[in-house]
């Protein structure tokens, strides 16, 4: 092949580490884009039906970058578009669906997945959240030869990253995709031209990070401060962290904490009592040690300090208990 001619790719992806993943694909001088696509989807439960747009649609559609949408790339009009884009690879970075052995086949160099963690650890749809409520201090990006499994298949390269102690999801997410994009040529050139072949996952080691929900954001005060710092991490931008706080009339008030510091404590308090309240925030003993609520933003409110909340909403002085246990 003439040094000067570009490798065909196709671009599968969705979610937001996607796209400095594209940025480095469009920017490339030895990778020619062939096509891009992301899900077509549409909002699900009360109210009118609406498009919902990945972010990868909404940044391809920011910069005037043409892209395709499709509710499912196992059908035959998307092996179609492929076949006729003369792409030699197709690279796959959190797209949020199962490519079948068709597809999988279909490219002469097969579907290349970037995924946002160290296989064979975090196999599964929440790596970065995963890496982040488990308090690792690496990760990185794995470069995998997609099989019918769920990241499952063979590794051609892996590149490992620093978690930074101020990183949360949205952050590491971005620094991932960076990170991937630094990677990209110089993997599918090896690949493609130099006859890369991937090595199978180790049997050890083996971890899966669950989808993550809404209801996954309420504290469980029987954990310890350090494990609800780091779903503050994790859970930044969504679902949060949410907890329900006691007020002096006898109601309570929902609360998003988006700033706590994990304190020391002797273990003898209950999990969940309030244990005082001043400039600093509220703090709150736990299955071990005490978080102290620095900042907060109570439902229907704007985000404000701990403390002058207290000031403006006492708690019961008889009872001082976070009750809404899960």
């Amino acid at each position: 092949m003439p040094e000067t001619e570009k490798i065909r790719v196709y671009y599968l992806a969705s979610g937001d580490i996607g796209i400095p993943l594209l940025q480095a694909l469009m920017k490339s001088e030895r990778l020619e884009l062939a096509g891009v696509a992301s899900q077509f989807k549409t909002s699900k439960g009360p109210g009118p039906v609406r498009t919902v747009k990945s972010p990868v649609v909404r940044y391809c559609e920011k910069i005037g970058k043409e892209i395709a949408r499709f509710e499912s790339v196992n059908t035959e009009e998307f092996h179609e578009s492929v076949r006729q884009s003369g792409a030699e690879l197709l690279i796959v970075a959190s797209y949020g669906q199962i490519l079948k052995p068709t597809l999988l086949e279909l490219p002469k160099f097969g579907c290349l997945n970037i995924h946002a963690s160290l296989l064979p650890k975090y196999r599964g749809a929440a790596p970065i959240i995963a890496a982040l409520l488990n308090g690792d201090e690496k990760t990185g990006v794995s470069f995998m030869r997609m099989e019918a499994g769920l990241d499952t298949g063979p590794i051609y390269r892996v590149a490992e990253l620093d978690i930074k102690p101020e990183d949360n999801a949205e952050t590491l997410e971005e620094r991932l995709g960076v990170l991937a994009g630094k990677e990209i040529d110089s993997v599918v050139e090896d690949i493609t031209r130099h006859g890369l072949q991937p090595v199978p996952q180790p049997t050890e080691g083996v971890s899966y990070a669950k989808k993550i929900c809404k209801d996954d954001s309420w504290v469980k005060w029987e954990r310890s401060a350090v494990e609800i710092v780091n779903m503050l991490r994790a859970y930044n931008p969504w679902p949060c962290v949410r907890t329900v706080l006691p007020l002096n009339n006898g109601t309570q008030k929902v609360v998003t904490i988006t700033m706590a510091t994990a304190m020391s404590d002797d273990g003898s308090n209950v999990p969940g009592k309030i244990l005082s309240t001043g400039r600093e925030g509220i703090l709150v003993a736990c299955g071990k040690g005490a978080l102290m609520l620095n900042r907060i933003t109570p439902v229907g409110k704007k985000n404000m300090d701990a403390g002058d909340f207290y000031r403006g909403n006492p708690f019961p002085s008889d009872n001082p208990y976070i009750s809404y246990l899960q």
